[in-house]
This record gives C-alpha cells, sequence and structure tokens, in this order.
C-alpha cells in the first residue's frame, strides 16, 4: 500500500511540474508578445521580411544565445567586434542601424524569443470561402421615398377621378328627376379648385422653403469618397485604437487634426497586409484591404523592405466631412478634455463605421439641448475650479449633487460662447 502512495505522489509531482513548465511557456509566451509588440513589431514580423528581417529561427542563425543577446542590446558593438555574421546581415540591410535595447532583461529577451517560437509554430488557418454575404441583407436595402411617392400620386389621380363620376352621376340624376342641369365649369376655371390648389401650393411652397432654409449648409448623412478606404471599424473596434492616438488634437487643441502620413506609418510599416473580415463600402462593393494599403505606401513613398524616407512622402487628399459655418466657435478641447464627453456623442458609434458619415446635423438646436440636458464633469475638475460659488453650493447642499451642473448652467447657452 506504501509504495503505490509513493507511486502516485510521483506521478501527481510529474504532473504538476508538467503543468507547471507549459503553464510557465504559456505565461512567457503571453509576455513576450507584449515585449515584441512594444520594441520589436515596429520593423520586425515573425514570418515575413519587413524593415528588418523576419525572426523565425533567428536563435539557429547565431553561433550562441549569448551572442544574440548581445546583438539585441548593442549591435553596433558586436558589428564593431568584427562577427561576419553580424556584418553580412548589416550590409544585407542596407547598413540600417538596428535599435538598441540595453535595458532589456535576459528573461525578457528570453520571454520574446519563446513568443517567436510559439508564432513561428503556428498554422494560420484560413476560413472557407462562403455565398453568403453578410452585408448582402443591408446592402439589399433600398429607399421608399420614390414609392412613397408613386402611391400618393395615384392616390391623387383616384381622388379627381371619383370627384368626377361623382359629378356626372350628379348630373344623369337631375336629368331623369326633369331638374335643369347647369352646364358644369372646367375644373381649371372652377374657383373653389383654384383657391384650393393655390392655398396647397402654398403651403406645400412654405414647408419646402423653410425647410431648406433650416437645412442649409447642414450636411447629415454626408459620406464622401475618400482616397483611401479607411475602416474605423477596423481600427477603432477591432483593434481598439484610441481615437487620440490620430486625432491628438482633440486633447489639446481647437482641432481634432487628420492624421499625417507618419502617423499611418507607425502602424503600416510592419502592416502590409489586410487578413481581417471582408470589408465592404457604403454600396456594397466589397474592398480589397491589402490594395488600400498599397495606396498608403504610394502616398507614403515606402517599398517594403527598403528603409523609408519620410521626405518623399505627399499627404492623403482625405475629403472634410464635418464642417461648421465660419462665424461658429467649437473647440475640440474644451468639449473633450474639460467635459469629458465622448466621442461618439457628436460622431455617433464611430467604432462601427466602415465607411464614416456625418452623424448629427451639427445645427445651433442640437447643440442647445445638448448644453442644456448634459452634467458637467464638476467634480475634481480644475478646470472648473473658478465657478467658486457652484462649489459652495455644492458643498453646503444647496445644489442637488445627483442632479448635476448642466452646461447651461455655467453659461453654455449665451451667444458668445459659441459665436464670433
Amino acid at each position: 500500500m506504501t509504495s503505490r502512495l509513493r507511486i502516485a505522489g510521483r506521478i501527481a509531482v510529474s504532473l504538476i511540474a508538467v503543468f507547471a513548465l507549459s503553464f510557465g511557456k504559456q505565461a512567457a509566451a503571453q509576455d513576450g508578445k507584449a515585449l515584441f509588440s512594444a520594441n520589436c513589431a515596429s520593423c520586425h514580423a515573425v514570418k515575413k521580411d519587413l524593415t528588418g528581417p523576419a525572426l523565425a529561427g533567428v536563435e539557429d542563425r547565431w553561433e550562441s544565445k549569448e551572442l544574440l543577446y548581445k546583438w539585441i542590446r548593442n549591435n553596433q558593438a558586436v558589428i564593431a567586434s568584427g562577427n561576419k555574421y553580424a556584418n553580412d546581415l548589416y550590409i544585407k540591410w542596407n547598413k540600417v542601424p538596428m535599435n538598441q535595447f540595453p535595458n532589456l532583461k535576459d528573461e525578457e529577451i528570453a520571454a520574446i524569443l519563446t513568443y517567436i517560437n510559439t508564432e513561428a509554430t503556428k498554422v494560420v488557418a484560413v476560413p472557407p470561402i462562403t455565398s453568403e454575404d453578410p452585408n448582402a441583407a443591408a446592402a439589399a436595402e433600398s429607399d421608399n421615398t420614390l414609392l412613397f411617392g408613386i402611391l400618393t400620386l395615384v392616390l391623387a389621380i383616384v381622388a379627381l377621378v371619383l370627384l368626377q363620376v361623382n359629378s356626372n352621376l350628379r348630373k344623369l340624376s337631375d336629368d331623369k328627376e326633369g331638374i335643369p342641369a347647369l352646364e358644369p365649369l372646367p375644373f381649371w376655371r372652377n374657383k373653389t379648385y383654384i383657391a384650393l390648389v393655390t392655398l396647397v401650393l402654398f403651403v406645400v411652397g412654405g414647408y419646402m422653403t423653410t425647410k431648406g432654409a433650416i437645412n442649409m449648409g447642414r450636411s447629415k448623412d454626408y459620406q464622401p469618397e475618400q482616397p483611401i478606404f479607411y475602416s474605423h471599424k477596423v481600427h477603432a473596434g477591432t483593434n481598439q485604437i484610441n481615437c487620440l492616438y490620430c486625432h491628438g488634437g482633440a486633447q489639446e487643441g481647437k482641432h481634432a487634426n487628420i492624421p499625417s502620413v507618419n502617423v499611418c506609418m507607425n502602424c503600416h510599416m510592419a502592416i502590409n497586409e489586410y487578413n481581417g473580415e471582408k470589408l465592404y463600402t457604403a454600396d456594397g462593393e466589397e474592398v480589397n484591404g491589402t490594395a488600400e494599403i498599397q495606396k498608403l505606401y504610394k502616398y507614403a513613398g515606402f517599398e517594403s523592405g527598403k528603409p523609408w524616407d519620410p521626405s518623399k512622402a505627399k499627404p492623403i487628399e482625405w475629403v472634410k466631412i464635418h464642417n461648421l459655418p465660419d462665424h461658429v466657435y467649437f473647440n475640440h478641447a474644451q468639449h473633450v478634455k474639460a467635459g469629458q464627453v465622448q466621442c461618439q456623442t457628436c460622431h455617433g458609434e464611430i467604432n462601427k463605421m466602415g465607411e464614416v458619415y456625418q452623424y448629427s446635423d451639427l445645427s445651433m438646436g442640437w447643440c442647445i439641448n445638448c448644453h442644456r440636458e448634459t452634467k458637467v464633469q464638476f467634480k475634481e475638475n480644475g478646470f472648473y475650479s473658478i465657478y467658486e460659488k457652484y462649489h459652495q453650493d455644492l458643498k453646503s447642499g444647496k445644489l442637488d449633487s445627483t442632479k448635476g451642473i448642466t452646461v447651461e448652467k455655467i453659461g453654455g447657452t449665451e451667444c458668445q460662447k459659441c459665436h464670433y
């Protein structure tokens, strides 16, 4: 019995050791992924050449692990030592010096190499091509405005025909009873009809004129075609890229700013093909994501495998979507940083848009209603420290802290706040 217990104990210890080792490798691979993304991914990929060589099998290409570690920390020192492989590698890649990482510890480099080895052995599963189009239903939807207009016109014609039939039946009835009937006037000479048509035209014309005047300069649902198909759904949604990474001006100044080519190339020097879910335009046409990345490279003057010279880049001619009248003042930083307003409040669910369109009409009434209803992030916000009275009223209980202080209370509906 004792021997059996000993054997069972040894088996349990062995299983625990195996589990600990496998878990340790997984943890190291996960840590390595974060380190790889932070230090290596801008120039290297695991299975393909980018600005630098592919890293799959990198340990086998060096004569020793110690020399590889030295190369990672200070590649110039290894080159200066006369190592043949290091010098050949330096010449092969156009003598572009690799970044130095003197602060990386041995265990951190080991974690990166573990991640590289794990990724190198993975087989990429290619999803089967199906005839079902997930966006087919949305693309098939059509606007019913024309149908409603045709139905209205048909009903109007039917009503006129019925009026004429009623007039003829009345005439026949009068003739049968011997009642002399007057010759009916044509409808275009009938004063009642003329007055009715004039009134209808006046009301419809006045409504259309007023609506057109109110909507003048507004561009709700405006969705222009851009020089490059840029999907916020992929970038802000799937990849969770923070809006402020590309639109840093939204937190610091009046304008949100359109990102420069350099900002795009920070990621796309390493990402040169698209392998995500299918992309579609607003018209339902499928988009080749990899071809759109090549359009970016054309603007950037970048060729894969070669060092990038930013001086060759030219600005992308993006089409502006959101426009305000010249007499309107709007400051992004005041809303995003001080007011802590989320981007989706004005721009809609931008993280779900394949092609961006203007979500809100950006009218004066829309802004005023927002200022009347939106509570200010008043507590522990240094921007509003000058409103001492409100702070005192909140402390004393004169103001209900649950209801909060709206933008209207701090002058958000005053004309000069938004108009020059």
